[in-house]
């Protein structure tokens, strides 16, 4: 008797522990019924998947859902895959990155190794899957690239002077051309959140992001 009720109280006892450590976590959306998690940003904030500042909790989360739903879009229409030695660079971007933040990083979320290494790969998919979507340059008109010029006119300063058209002009097309291009992807993105199943918690995305 003594026994079972021992054993009963340890099995209580590691319940207790197990339903702490989920309380350490909660989910911030759900992306066609995935849940996004608070340890999936802080993942993702540290290897560079994500990119925001303390309080920004609820831009770092919509990140997230996009690259979700990117990687979606990836497997539905998948790009040539990326070769390893891509794949090898990209992880050691990512551990440089994360630096000696990876022991305290990897027992908090869970990150290793292959997660790593999967998120390099996803990383090259998805920039090849927008650039086979999207192409890598956009042709850009006289109009609009003197109208990019008109609107960012301090990029174009040196030591206090406006550098002239002419003389920028290969760098204002480069310029125009990549926001055009990123005005396009961003429309398309949109359209695509608008179609998925995304729900965020508001509640739990009102604090900072978390960092380990």
């Amino acid at each position: 008797m003594f026994l079972r009720s021992a054993c009963l109280t340890a099995l209580i006892a590691s319940v207790a522990i197990v339903d702490a450590q989920v309380l350490l976590d909660r989910v911030l959306a759900r992306v066609n019924g995935t849940p996004v998690t608070l340890s999936d940003l802080r993942a993702g904030l540290a290897m560079g998947l994500v990119v925001a500042r303390e309080g920004e909790l609820a831009l770092a989360t919509e990140q997230w859902v996009q690259r979700q739903l990117l990687l979606v879009e990836v497997e539905r229409f998948p790009p040539p895959e990326p070769e390893a030695a891509a794949i090898d660079q990209e992880d050691v971007r990512i551990r440089s990155r994360i630096g000696p933040a990876f022991a305290a990083l990897a027992a908090q979320t869970g990150l290793d190794d292959r997660l790593i290494r999967q998120s390099a790969r996803d990383t090259l998919r998805i920039r090849a899957y927008l650039d086979q979507r999207f192409g890598v340059t956009v042709q850009v008109s006289d109009e609009e690239a003197r109208a990019y010029y008109a609107a960012h006119t301090d990029e174009f300063r040196r030591e206090g002077a406006v550098v002239p058209f002419e003389q920028a002009e290969t760098a204002i097309r480069q310029l125009a051309s990549a926001a055009r291009r990123q005005a396009t992807i961003d429309q398309w993105m949109g359209d695509l959140r608008q179609r998925a199943d995304v729900v965020v918690n508001p509640a739990s995305t009102a604090g900072p992001p978390a960092r380990p």
